[in-house]
């Protein structure tokens, strides 16, 4: 979310270029799942610049995030860069999760139909596992472990931050 910290990364894009392609997907396929990386505690990243991180995932609340610390890889230029105190950056890992925990990304899908690929069957909680084309993970009851494989359409009845729960509509072809 920082511009500095994107150029001391050696990044060739700009905090702009990120939003206009966000932009840009969100425009021409709504329905697309983007997903991004946030590392905390880039050496040499100041409080401005994470705010800065805050404020693009607060804008975008983007709905799959993979959240890191930062590590130094051996032989790359940020390995000899002194790194941040160990506080400071589990501190801002903590705030980034904490902000994107504090959104809903499925809730717009509560009621309608869905169509879901159906791969896992979860015996102890009784329910099979599916996900959708947009990779939003999908539970309903057990069919049975038959059920595997299948293609089923579902209205979405109860959503989390993590699946939405549905009941199953339709066999899809």
């Amino acid at each position: 979310g920082s511009d500095r910290v994107l150029h001391k990364m050696v990044r060739e894009y700009t905090v702009q270029d990120f939003d206009a392609l966000v932009e840009g997907i969100q425009q021409f396929v709504p329905q697309a799942t983007i997903a991004t990386d946030i590392i905390c505690g880039f050496p040499s990243e100041t409080e401005q610049d994470h705010q800065e991180t805050l404020e693009l995932l607060k804008r975008w609340q983007l709905p799959a995030v993979n959240i890191s610390q930062f590590y130094p890889r051996p032989g790359t230029p940020a390995a000899s860069m002194a790194k941040l105190d160990s506080r400071v950056v589990k501190q801002r890992s903590r705030e980034v999760t904490e902000l994107f925990n504090s959104y809903s990304t499925t809730g717009g899908l509560r009621g309608k139909v869905v169509k879901a690929w159906f791969d896992e069957y979860d015996k102890k909680r009784g329910q099979i596992v599916g996900h959708t084309k947009q990779y939003t993970k999908v539970v309903i009851p057990a069919l049975g472990p038959e059920a595997l494989g299948s293609c089923q359409m579902v209205e979405v009845v109860d959503t989390s931050k993590w699946h939405i729960v549905g009941k199953l509509v339709a066999s899809a072809a």
